[in-house]
């Protein structure tokens, strides 16, 4: 159903602006972005120099309240846009004050539906500020009918509004109930292509509202299609390792890695695998148990054609660094990969998983000092780069008789960072 005429955000959607600092900082929760270096909560969006009033006096409350849900169903439009920014401003980080005027959903929603650009987006933060942590909010947005102006709003080609439309759209997506009527609303094609193309903090949050809606498996077949592996990969690279943005990218990568479409993306995209295998030596453990995860369902789907491409982008260092150093999780996928990754006489050979970690487990105990990962990184580099072929039993036979001095000068181990 189309919206009701709209002339207004059209002409507004032919001139993107730029948004506030004040609305772009300090945002993350739901799934939202967790900043780098800041816990603030989700749509959570800072006014600087505002006091926000404090509703806990009961007769207090009933007067603010009742004051501000007249201007919210005013019909002057000032009136409605500046109870909307009351309600965001008094909704920014109480949880009582989300209670207190969840009445003014309704009102908010018919403004994200007729108003102009300007009311639409003090709706969409006023909103956005009910539903953080309140989980009956989330579900009486959506029944207010929220998603529809919503949807036409992630099709703006102003990035403010398209961004707070993103925003929205996570944080409600952040409850179950909700996640059958967001896919059934047609979003996950829009948010693929703000993944691709919106502004960084849209794209990150289109990528956690997709995590989000994954959980339903029929949203991963509409996922798969729309060919999301070259921004999720991008999104990967460019934000920390740290953060959880870059576990949740992990996390989706993994999920995708079980269709074909998505491996064989994942091995077309340049330096796609590549990136995937920096995570098992550089990542947050979360991330690195995904990415591991992910590696070991390409290998299971197809070993004669995954397991060459996973050895010549290096995966082994880090595949051993997990087995020791690993979430228990990461640790036995770890083992299960370099069991895989083993050549075929290996595997006729009968060397079982026990034994194998005893030899992984060897390898790293017989080189001393602080840098003992580092050094066994670099001294399995070597082995693997001499004959990745070689048996397990012969790798252990050379660890015991090469210490890391007596390796050529080129493979000595440098400037290695402590793990």
């Amino acid at each position: 159903m189309l919206l009701p005429s709209r002339p207004a955000v059209m002409s507004f959607k032919s001139s993107p602006a730029r948004c506030s600092p004040s609305h772009r900082s300090g945002r993350g929760r739901e799934g939202r972005r967790e900043p780098e270096g800041t816990g603030m909560a989700s749509s959570e969006i800072q006014i600087p120099s505002e006091d926000s009033s404090d509703l806990s006096g009961g007769g207090r409350v009933a007067v603010l309240v009742q004051g501000i849900m007249e201007r919210i169903r005013s019909e002057d439009e000032d009136d409605r846009i500046q109870a909307a920014r009351e309600i965001r401003r008094l909704t920014k980080t109480s949880a009582k004050h989300r209670r207190c005027l969840s009445e003014s959903i309704e009102p908010l929603v018919s403004m994200l539906r007729y108003g102009s650009p300007e009311s639409g987006e003090a709706a969409m933060l006023g909103l956005l500020n009910l539903a953080v942590r309140d989980e009956r909010n989330k579900i009486k947005i959506v029944d207010a009918g929220a998603l529809e102006p919503l949807i036409y709003f992630l099709e703006s080609t102003n990035s403010c509004l398209q961004e707070y439309a993103t925003a929205s759209v996570l944080t409600l997506s952040a409850t179950s109930v909700n996640k059958p009527k967001i896919s059934a609303s047609g979003a996950i094609p829009l948010l693929v292509e703000i993944l691709k193309d919106g502004n960084q903090q849209a794209r990150i949050d289109a990528m956690m509202a997709l995590y989000n809606l994954s959980t339903i498996p029929n949203n991963l077949n509409t996922l798969i299609s729309l060919q999301p592996i070259p921004a999720v990969i991008k999104l990967l690279r460019s934000c920390k390792k740290s953060s959880r943005t870059h576990e949740k990218c992990c996390a989706l990568l993994e999920l995708l890695m079980g269709f074909e479409e998505g491996r064989a993306a994942l091995t077309f995209e340049e330096g796609g695998v590549l990136t995937v295998v920096e995570v098992l030596e550089g990542g947050a453990p979360s991330s690195r148990e995904h990415a591991v995860g992910a590696l070991l369902t390409m290998c299971e789907s197809d070993y004669s054609r995954y397991r060459d491409i996973i050895l010549k982008e290096g995966a082994i260092p880090g595949l051993l660094e997990l087995t020791i150093q690993g979430t228990p999780t990461s640790q036995a996928k770890a083992h299960q990969l370099l069991d895989l990754l083993r050549n075929t006489s290996q595997r006729r050979s009968g060397i079982q998983a026990d034994a194998f970690q005893n030899i992984v487990s060897d390898i790293v105990s017989r080189i001393d000092g602080d840098d003992r990962a580092g050094k066994a990184k670099k001294m399995l580099a070597e082995m693997v780069q001499i004959s990745m072929e070689q048996s397990l039993r012969h790798l252990q036979q050379r660890a015991v008789l090469c210490t890391p001095k007596e390796l050529p000068v080129g493979c000595r181990p440098s400037g290695v960072h402590s793990k």
